[in-house]
């Protein structure tokens, strides 16, 4: 698996978990602190973000790490 397909994989994973939450992308980026935009961006697997915000999207959708690598 290539790093762009990995970052679609991670991507597609954040966006299930939000949904399944029923959490609006921009309320999931209010409650992780970043941007609207750049939430849309790590959904569609355009950003490869750091490890901290990893951490910040599990802590707003109350996740263990594993759900979402």
């Amino acid at each position: 698996m290539t790093a762009d397909e990995r970052m679609l994989a991670f991507g597609q994973r954040v966006r299930e978990a939000r949904k399944s939450r029923r959490i609006s992308q921009e309320r999931l980026a209010e409650m992780a602190g970043i941007d609207r935009s750049y939430m849309g961006n790590i959904e569609r697997g355009e950003k490869n973000i750091t490890l901290k915000k990893v951490y910040e999207l599990c802590d707003a959708l109350e996740i263990k790490i594993e759900e979402l690598v």
